[in-house]
């Protein structure tokens, strides 16, 4: 007898609802439900750390909302519903709505914000943007203000200090690395962008770090390890994201730095899939857009009878900086070889090259950035 138990996805961001669409252009009766933590509704979350700048809310973010979307994808979406356990021989999932058996499991659970310990009255107060609805918290904190602290001068946090000081707020950034976006540019790249961006209103504290958040009067006393001390009227942390692990590891899946999988995107675990911010496919943890469409599209094969591993092509990321446009393809981790950056009139032009001469990774700032497609056809596959 057919086995008519759903595929059930947790997790409806860009993951899960990619994975979702691309299964549907396959597969247009098997049940399908997703089960996720908040209202359900589509958004683009690349947009939260542009969207202030342009007048966003978190309501105008909405693409679509949950009720649409189970139309669309002709799905059972039960939003605010937590998922607490997951019985790997029952093939069962606990959920605050009660059990949910499946037929195969994709979790697209997604990341959280990392958080560092501070000490003060005020560290509780420390805000992140990892959704619409921390999106709405946040304007809702910074509406008729003015000061604004960031922790963190990665990408994250430098598209967040543009956007910001795009929406006449006065922005401090504090990062323990020398130069912004450390790990992923050259230092000249990254002094290029941290100069374009103090051009456009940011306050730097780099090569120091926060102890103490507190609460005044006025706001929130920051004090940073170098004794500077920052009045802010909020203080914004986009340090990085942690995969979300909790549930594959109470289950005993493998994990690493993400839910570990092959390049069939399976767990350690049969008939369970992970794929997103929440995974670590065939070792690689890559928190961007790119990987998890091409991820979303193998996964729709394999779980629709026609097995497909996912390879990765050369994947640039665009870093939302308008002051500085930039776009970065860091090299693979542990790759051998050097930085060549050469200054150009209005940007610059940095290549990671092997000890063979291959182009291995780049980071394009300025006038460069028009050089992309053309760099990346030189570089090799991700994941092949």
């Amino acid at each position: 007898m057919m086995d008519m138990q759903p595929i059930v996805i947790v997790g409806t961001g860009l993951a899960g609802y990619t994975v979702a669409r691309e299964f549907r252009k396959l597969d247009a009766e098997t049940p399908l439900v997703l089960l996720t933590t908040d209202d359900g509704g589509y958004y683009s979350k690349p947009m939260l750390s542009n969207a202030l700048a342009q007048g966003k809310t978190a309501d105008s973010l909405l693409l679509s909302t949950a009720e649409q979307m189970a139309i669309q994808l002709k799905a059972e979406i039960q939003a605010d519903t937590a998922v607490t356990g997951l019985n790997i021989s029952a093939k069962s999932l606990r959920t605050s709505r009660g059990d949910q058996p499946y037929s195969k499991l994709i979790l697209a659970l997604g990341a959280d914000p990392f958080r560092i310990s501070l000490q003060g009255s005020g560290a509780d107060a420390v805000l992140t943007v990892n959704d619409r609805t921390d999106y709405a918290r946040f304007r809702s904190a910074i509406a008729g203000k003015r000061r604004i602290v960031i922790l963190g001068g990665g990408l994250i946090g430098c598209e967040f200090a543009n956007d910001l000081v795009g929406a006449d707020f006065s922005v401090s950034v504090i990062d323990l690395a020398p130069q912004p976006l450390g790990r992923l540019v050259p230092e000249e790249v990254g002094v290029a962008i941290r100069d374009a961006l103090t051009h456009a209103g940011v306050d730097w504290h780099l090569g120091t770090s926060v102890t103490n958040v507190d609460r005044t009067d006025k706001g929130f006393d920051v004090r940073l390890k170098d004794g500077t001390a920052l009045q802010a009227d909020a203080v914004l942390s986009a340090i990085g994201l942690r995969s979300r692990v909790q549930l594959a590891k109470d289950a005993g899946l493998e994990i690493n730095r993400g839910i570990v999988t092959d390049r069939m995107l399976a767990t350690s675990a049969p008939d369970v899939y992970a794929l997103g911010d929440c995974a670590e496919v065939d070792g690689l943890v890559l928190p961007f857009v790119m990987p998890i469409m091409h991820a979303a599209r193998a996964l729709a094969r394999t779980v629709a009878g026609q097995s497909t591993p996912v390879s990765y092509p050369a994947m640039p990321v665009v870093v939302k900086t308008p002051s500085y446009p930039l776009v970065v393809s860091p090299p693979a981790l542990g790759s051998e070889g050097e930085w060549a950056v050469e200054r150009l009139a209005d940007g610059t032009r940095a290549r990671f090259v092997g000890a063979d001469g291959s182009l291995l990774g780049f980071a394009l700032g300025g006038s460069a950035v028009a050089e992309k497609q053309a760099l990346t056809k030189l570089l090799p596959a991700t994941l092949s």
